[in-house]
């Protein structure tokens, strides 16, 4: 598809619906950004009733300005503006305290016991696909649409998620903990479009933000300093302590606080005298001490996941990967146990993996198609 190509009968394809595309009713959850703008761009050329609703998720007086966010106060009045070039209805919801409590909340209690957090999938997996599914559903709706980057295939009754067609800006590791029964009501119209072509769309449709910038993964940390949220939520969060060497036991160095490491991290330890360079390894927090090593230390061998999901069919003699980070590559494993229903499992690497954290999530695919995944709730050194 380009950007001249949006005849209504190519837009109400994206969506999957079954004719006719007229009396359909399309929620387009809209967070003010280019992406989710050309959603609603592409619903109201199909043809459907279009509704757009966007979470207002933070104070709107805090957030009026805030750059590189989403669903802030700028971002509402953009798609609010976006809303109203497209003639279709917008409503906005105040969703701040459940945003800070399910979400922010959480992400300051990770780190406190020295995990690492991924809010964004926590997002998902509460405010975005299930409090706006509900809402959605609410309003009579035949899809919640988002401008999520994934594809989503359907084989009779059955949904199953894919990788975007564009690897740079696929986010099917974040959508993991999608059930098959909100898959079957969700839709994903750029799973198959590259970014340029998404911005030319926007361009097309003449909406004002063409051009504006993309969101950043953690929307509450537009600064980048995580710590200072932790602080905000958590004031009794930073506490110094020891700086402990993973191979000698020894105490090396202070810390300023547990919530400034994360595992596989170099900068910031500022440990002078060893004989290598070093890296934060693992984080006791009930000792209040950072445990800092060689490399080497940071190979693992296997991860145990909790909470696991899974999506769709699972042959056991496919062969998986699994991403352990969300810009990381995909790697050969091997699962052990059973994925889905909130049961436990592991993963074993094919080789070595580093900078492998407690509290981010493994995902794992079969080819394309996203099987499911889980949280990683500890680490097996590599032999």
């Amino acid at each position: 598809m380009t950007a001249t190509a949006l005849a209504p009968a190519q837009a109400a394809d994206l969506f999957d619906l079954d004719a006719p595309i007229a009396a359909r009713r399309i929620v387009v959850a809209m967070s003010g950004g280019v992406d989710s703008s050309v959603v609603a761009a592409l619903a109201a050329r199909s043809g459907a009733e279009v509704i757009g609703v966007t979470l207002q998720l933070y104070d709107y007086g805090a957030a009026t300005g805030r750059k590189g966010a989403c669903c802030a106060g700028d971002d509402i009045r953009d798609a609010r503006a976006v809303a109203d070039r497209l003639g279709i209805a917008h409503y906005v919801v105040d969703h701040a305290s459940a945003f800070r409590e399910e979400v922010i909340e959480q992400f300051a209690d990770d780190y406190m016991v020295g995990r690492t957090p991924i809010p964004c999938i926590r997002c998902n997996m509460g405010p975005k696909f299930t409090d706006l599914l509900g809402i959605a559903r609410e309003l009579g709706a035949d899809c919640l649409a988002t401008g999520h980057y994934v594809r989503r295939a359907q084989d009779g009754d059955a949904c199953t998620l894919h990788r975007a067609i564009d690897p740079a800006r696929d986010q099917s590791y974040f959508l993991y903990a999608t059930t098959e029964e909100q898959l079957a009501f969700l839709r994903f119209p750029l799973g198959g479009l590259a970014k340029d072509t998404v911005r030319e769309l926007a361009a097309a449709e003449r909406l004002a933000v063409a051009a504006k910038p993309d969101s950043q993964d953690i929307c509450f940390v537009p600064d980048g300093d995580y710590a200072k949220v932790v602080r905000a939520v958590r004031p009794e969060a930073e506490a110094p302590g020891a700086i402990l060497h993973a191979e000698t036991g020894a105490e090396i160095g202070r810390h300023r606080g547990v919530i400034h490491y994360t595992v596989g991290q170099r900068r910031g330890l500022e440990i002078g005298g060893q004989a290598e360079p070093l890296y934060v390894v693992g984080i006791d927090a009930a000792a209040n001490a950072v445990i800092a090593g060689p490399r080497r230390k940071l190979a693992v061998g296997a991860a145990r996941l909790v909470d696991t999901n899974r999506i769709g069919p699972l042959d056991p003699a496919a062969p998986l990967t699994a991403k352990v980070r969300s810009l990381a590559k995909p790697v050969p494993v091997r699962l052990d146990g059973v994925l889905g229903g909130g049961s436990a499992a592991t993963i074993r690497f094919a080789a070595p993996e580093y900078g492998v954290a407690p509290g981010q999530a493994a995902v794992l695919y079969c080819g394309d198609r996203v099987v499911g995944g889980g949280w990683i709730a500890g680490t097996t050194p590599a032999e």
